[in-house]
């Protein structure tokens, strides 16, 4: 059943107020899957190939062929379902030694943890600033 005109244009209003109050939101509730069919059809082919040697390994008695099947069908399923990772640039003003340090627009430098992440509170506080800066 269709939607009547008036709830179209109430639900056409609520989409303009979430992506003006929250736009990160609102884009991620937009895009669809990301993940191209490409990285579906390398996963299906390392599942295939993965189990070929899973079943070659028992077979023939082989533990070892076996487990290395399990691993490649491991993961490749899990390729298949990962994030893809956003392949972004360094941010900010790269000095002569080639070191990233925040641009001059008043950001406070990252400390960094062993992972080379801001650490959570760092990144909340640096959340809440960008918000107050864009109201």
């Amino acid at each position: 059943m269709p939607l009547s005109e008036y709830e179209q244009r109430v639900l056409e209003q609520m989409e303009r107020e979430l992506t003006s109050d929250d736009p990160r939101l609102a884009t991620s509730m937009k895009t669809t899957s990301q993940r191209s069919s490409v990285r579906y059809v390398i996963a299906g082919v390392g599942l295939v190939v993965g189990l070929l040697g899973l079943v070659i390994g028992a077979a023939q008695s082989l533990p070892v062929v076996g487990v290395i099947g399990f691993v490649v069908m491991f993961s490749a399923v899990a390729y298949a379902f990962a994030q893809p990772s956003k392949q972004s640039g360094p941010v900010g003003v790269v000095s002569a030694d080639g070191s990233v340090t925040p641009a001059a627009k008043g950001q406070k430098p990252r400390r960094t943890g062993k992972s080379g992440k801001a650490p959570f509170m760092q990144r909340m506080e640096d959340r809440w600033d960008k918000r107050r800066d864009e109201q």
